[in-house]
């Protein structure tokens, strides 16, 4: 998935209030952030291969380390753990835990079978939302639609540049998100790593900036 994952992290705001939601954005894209820098060292493997699936290009073979329902649970806890020693948010800790897993969930529905359990466990799942780009745009849009909804009601404001830099936000990924679904492969694995290790940081750095200007009142603290 691709706006469904941002979905999480702004949906999430709604039971994370003192929480930032590029904090909660991180958790719910940090398997993709993982498998980027894993492919980058060597220690997980991706391919293209064109027509593996009508909208992904991508051959998921080896990205289990980042990936895996285990692995996401590790790496949700211990992002849920390092927040609470930092922040003392046991609330926040929790929702973060929570976003990191809900990665596998969402990656569930879309991929084909390549969804791994665990490193080392060779069965894999996938519903193959990405074999249908009509439901995939219903099931994706929805979530996408109803996160949007829920950080709206979460942070309101009569701020103009809170309002403006959220819905730039929105219509450049909606359109990146529209635009994927024609299924043209990327010209290279090392392409991809590299847009995409540069794409990550701006999307965090992008969902601060808007919470920060969206902040609905002096008591909340955004961290």
């Amino acid at each position: 998935m691709f706006v469904g994952h941002f979905a999480i992290g702004f949906g999430a705001k709604r039971w994370a209030p003192k929480t930032s939601v590029g904090t909660l954005m991180f958790a719910a894209l940090l398997a993709d952030l993982l498998v980027f820098v894993f492919v980058a060292v060597g220690i997980e493997h991706i391919s293209i291969r064109p027509g593996i699936t009508r909208v992904n290009a991508l051959n998921l073979y080896d990205f289990a380390w980042s990936h895996s329902l285990a692995m996401d649970v590790v790496w949700g806890a211990l992002l849920g753990a390092v927040y609470f020693l930092t922040r003392r948010n046991g609330r926040g800790a929790w929702v973060l835990s929570a976003a990191v897993l809900s990665h596998w969930v969402l990656d569930w529905a879309s991929h084909r079978p390549d969804m791994p359990l665990a490193p080392g466990f060779h069965r894999y799942y996938g519903l193959g939302l990405y074999n249908s780009p009509l439901g995939l745009l219903i099931v994706e849009g929805g979530l996408w639609v109803i996160g949007m909804i829920l950080y709206l009601r979460a942070t309101p404001t009569r701020r103009f540049a809170g309002h403006l830099v959220l819905w730039t936000f929105i219509v450049v990924f909606t359109a990146l998100w529209l635009l994927s679904f024609n299924g043209a492969p990327p010209p290279s694995v090392h392409v991809l790593v590299t847009v995409d290790l540069i794409l990550l940081p701006i999307v965090f750095g992008w969902a601060y900036w808007i919470d920060r200007l969206r902040q609905p009142n002096e008591a909340s603290v955004h961290v």
